[in-house]
């Protein structure tokens, strides 16, 4: 089963790479495409049956910590190490002019 790539899809997918490709570098382009294909087909003829579908081939684990939200109040803490303060807050310069 071969699946024929025109020449007008193979200039098509240049324009869209915005590849600029010589008719030798077209025509190997096109028999690649072909040979892709022809394996996708070749693919689809496998029984999958009772296979689940995954999206990543190994599992995948959450390395990052939970997120808990504790409602302590550490302001004087946090605003201990501000090289300026303005009431409860840090003071920066001001950058707009």
């Amino acid at each position: 089963m071969s699946n024929k790539i025109s020449k007008e899809t193979i200039e098509y997918v240049s324009i869209l790479a915005k590849l600029e490709l010589s008719e030798e570098e077209k025509e190997t382009a096109r028999t690649d495409m072909e040979k892709m294909l022809d394996y996708i087909d070749t693919l689809n003829d496998l029984d999958t049956s009772g296979i689940e579908p995954m999206s990543h081939v190994f599992p995948l684990n959450n390395v990052f910590r939970e997120d808990v939200v504790t409602n302590e109040d550490h302001k004087e803490e946090i605003l201990a190490n501000a090289p300026q303060r303005k009431n409860d807050s840090f003071e920066v310069p001001k950058t707009i002019g």
